[in-house]
C-alpha cells in the first residue's frame, strides 16, 4: 500500500492502482469516457487528467495511465486541470457534435455552445477511444473491427469497410461504446450490426431470442462445450 494526496485529502491505495482507480475508491470525481473495466487502458480521450506535484515541479498527467506512488500530490480540479478538460471536450464536440453524451459533459463543465474549431459532420459520434477494437480484440477475441486510416480521416469499423467473416455479432462493441456511436438494431430473430444480418438463438425453454447463433457456435468451440448445452438464455438455465 501507498499514501498519496489526493484533493487534500488522504488517500491509501494498493501499490499496483492507478490514480483514477485511486481517486474513485476515495469518493472523488475524475471524468472521463475511454475507461470501461472489461478493456485495458488507452488514455485515448484525456479527460482524466490530473495535475500532479512531486518536490516542487508539478505536471499534467492522464489519471488512468499514472501509476500511484508514495508521497505523490494530486489536484483534479485545480484551473489548469479544467483549462485542459475544456478544451479537449471542445475538440470532440467539434468531431462529434451529435453526442449528447458530449453536451452533457459540456455542460457541466461550462463549456460554451459555440466551438471555435470546425465542425465535422460526418464522424458520428465516435471518438475514437477505441474501446470497442479492444474489447473485440482482449475479451471476445475476434478482432473483427480495427482503426483506419490516418489523422482526422481515421476511423472505425471493419476491414475495408466490408462485411466482417469473423464477427459473431456479441453486441460487445456496442456494450463499451460510452458515445452510442456503434448501431445494433435486434427484431424478432434477426440482429444486425457492422453490416452484417444476425440469425438469433430462441431459448428452447422460453422461446425468447437471446444470443446470435454465430455467438453461441463461437463459445461452444472455444470452451468445449456442446452447442446443444448453450440453446438455453442464462435466465432459464
Amino acid at each position: 500500500m501507498v499514501n498519496l494526496i489526493i484533493d487534500g485529502k488522504n488517500v491509501k491505495a494498493d501499490k499496483n492502482m492507478m490514480v483514477l482507480e485511486a481517486a474513485r475508491s476515495a469518493g472523488i470525481d475524475i471524468p472521463t469516457l475511454c475507461v470501461h473495466e472489461s478493456v485495458s487502458r488507452s488514455g485515448a480521450c484525456r479527460l482524466c487528467v490530473v495535475e500532479i506535484k512531486k518536490g516542487s515541479r508539478t505536471r499534467i498527467v492522464t489519471s488512468c495511465l499514472y501509476p500511484v506512488e508514495e508521497g505523490l500530490v494530486v489536484d483534479t480540479k485545480t484551473e489548469r486541470v479544467q483549462n485542459v478538460r475544456r478544451l479537449v471536450l471542445e475538440l470532440l464536440l467539434a468531431r462529434c457534435p451529435e453526442s449528447d453524451v458530449l453536451w452533457k459533459m459540456a455542460k457541466e463543465m461550462g463549456v460554451e455552445p459555440q466551438t471555435r474549431f470546425a465542425v465535422d459532420t460526418d464522424k458520428g459520434k465516435c471518438i475514437l477511444c477505441r474501446s470497442c477494437v479492444r474489447v473485440c480484440e482482449e475479451i471476445v477475441g475476434v478482432s473483427a473491427i480495427g482503426l483506419f486510416n490516418r489523422g482526422s480521416h481515421k476511423t472505425v469499423g471493419t476491414p475495408f469497410m466490408e462485411k466482417s467473416d469473423v464477427c459473431i455479432g456479441c453486441g460487445a462493441c456496442v456494450y463499451v461504446c460510452p458515445t452510442g456511436h456503434i448501431e445494433m438494431t435486434s427484431a424478432g430473430d434477426k440482429r444486425k450490426i457492422w453490416g452484417r444480418t444476425f440469425k438469433m438463438q430462441a431459448c428452447e425453454k422460453c422461446g425468447k431470442y437471446f444470443a446470435p447463433i454465430d455467438q453461441l457456435k463461437y463459445i461452444s468451440k472455444k470452451t468445449g462445450t456442446p452447442l446443444k448445452e448453450m440453446m438455453i438464455c442464462t435466465n432459464c438455465r
